[in-house]
């Protein structure tokens, strides 16, 4: 069982920055990856970023892309999203997600954990 707990949302003005976080708690040792990602109202989810439990290795969505980073935090404790530049479409409600098997991190049926979720609005 993996329980995952999300922090750091709220309200920024457009170019400015928030930095989310998973802490990731109970059995770790069978999970493949951990991803980020995010529903707007209206809208079904989406995928932000995802990282390889393992290797480290890190994927994001282009509508991201050069903006968004995804890491561990110590000793894996937790995974980070650090988000910059923000812009208006990027409000929604962003969550975590683990998955337990070998396969693609960028769809939200394939993870068997969720956090319950953090709204980040961007406003003016």
């Amino acid at each position: 069982q993996v329980v995952l707990v999300e922090s750091g949302g709220g309200l920024v003005q457009p170019g400015g920055s928030l930095r989310l976080s998973c802490e990731v708690n109970g059995r770790t040792d069978n999970i493949y990856g951990m991803g980020w990602f995010r529903q707007a109202p209206g809208k079904e989810r989406e995928f932000v970023a995802a990282i390889n439990w393992n290797t480290g290795g890190t994927y994001y969505a282009s509508a991201i892309q050069g903006r968004f980073a995804i890491s561990f935090g110590y000793a894996k404790k937790t995974v980070d999203l650090q988000m910059n530049s923000l812009k208006v479409e990027d409000t929604a409600v962003y969550s975590c997600a683990a998955r337990r098997s070998f396969g693609v991190l960028d769809i939200p049926a394939m993870h068997d954990y969720w956090g319950q979720g953090t709204q980040v609005t961007v406003s003016s």
